[in-house]
């Protein structure tokens, strides 16, 4: 039920309760506390995870080249394009963090940071194993390559939410990379973080301003070790990102991109569109609806 629904009802219920003739059928009565009960529960949930997705209006959303090698991480900067397009379509603010870009054009991890209402819940959905089929440009003989990428999505942490110590990490500057690792600027204005307790290393060199780069980095490593204490909180065994994307192997796959049909198929509520293209330029309204739709 929408929230103006719960309401309704919730409001029909205690007019129930407060009819006199209701109050003298005591088996009645019982009923409709029991079902006021659960649809209080209901309310609060509901309330909380507005609570929730109203504070979750930013993301950090990684990419990463899985099975294929080149074709795989050209699949990766499509996808990075994707997710770009689409953010600015929203109105969302949208921040390359760190990326390792290939001389071929694609990407080996696409680190993004969106900001925008919504961002994070609707973005969500898009977390796992993304499988590309099609005929690559240097094949000879027609055959189809199944390649993949990785999608990871986190909320993004305040400091509010994540306390890190001074004395808990190292700051490294250096100059950004661009394809093939060459260097692309003049001055070290890159960041890399190392959290000393946990050995975690995050990067930023996509700003031209050292502190911007500083500043995102913080934001990136403040993310993942939230995450990693929502995860012994809850005594998971693996990482909400391992859960998400797998091992990137062919068969842990959550979409499929299908160039020879012009299909797009999503495995996990069995449904498809076609026009790729259209979807790769960041046309993703109809999955998310279909997914909103899916969660009601």
């Amino acid at each position: 039920m929408t929230p103006e629904e719960l309401q309704a009802k919730r409001d029909e219920l205690q007019k129930q309760l407060s009819d006199p003739g209701v109050l003298r059928d005591p088996v009645r009565v019982k009923e409709l506390s029991i079902e006021l009960g659960k649809l209080e529960k209901q309310f609060r949930e509901a309330a909380q995870t507005r609570e929730t997705a109203s504070a979750s209006d930013r993301a950090i959303l990684e990419i990463r080249a899985g099975t294929g090698g080149g074709e795989a991480a050209l699949f990766a900067g499509e996808l990075l394009r994707m997710y770009t397009a689409y953010a600015k379509r929203r109105g969302w603010d949208v921040n390359l963090i760190d990326s390792h870009p290939t001389t071929l054009g694609g990407y080996k991890e696409a680190v993004l940071e969106i900001v925008g209402l919504d961002a994070y819940i609707e973005l969500a959905t898009e977390a796992g194993v993304h499988r590309v089929q099609r005929i690559p440009a240097t094949e000879k003989t027609g055959r189809i390559h199944t390649s993949t990428a990785s999608v990871a999505v986190l909320p993004e942490a305040k400091e509010s939410d994540m306390e890190i110590r001074p004395q808990d990490i190292k700051v490294e500057f250096f100059r950004s990379s661009g394809p093939g690792g060459q260097n692309v600027n003049k001055v070290e204005t890159a960041v890399r973080v190392w959290h000393l307790p946990t050995g975690l290393v995050v990067a930023s060199q996509e700003s031209r301003s050292q502190q911007k780069n500083r500043e995102r980095a913080m934001t990136l490593l403040r993310t993942k070790l939230l995450d990693a204490e929502h995860q012994r909180e809850a005594a998971k065994t693996a990482s909400a990102r391992r859960e998400q994307i797998g091992s990137a192997e062919r068969a842990e796959k959550i979409r499929t991109y299908n160039f020879p049909q012009d299909r797009v198929t999503d495995h996990r509520i069995k449904k498809s569109w076609h026009n790729i293209e259209s979807i790769l330029a960041g046309n993703l309204d109809p999955s998310v609806k279909a997914f909103a739709k899916n969660a009601n």
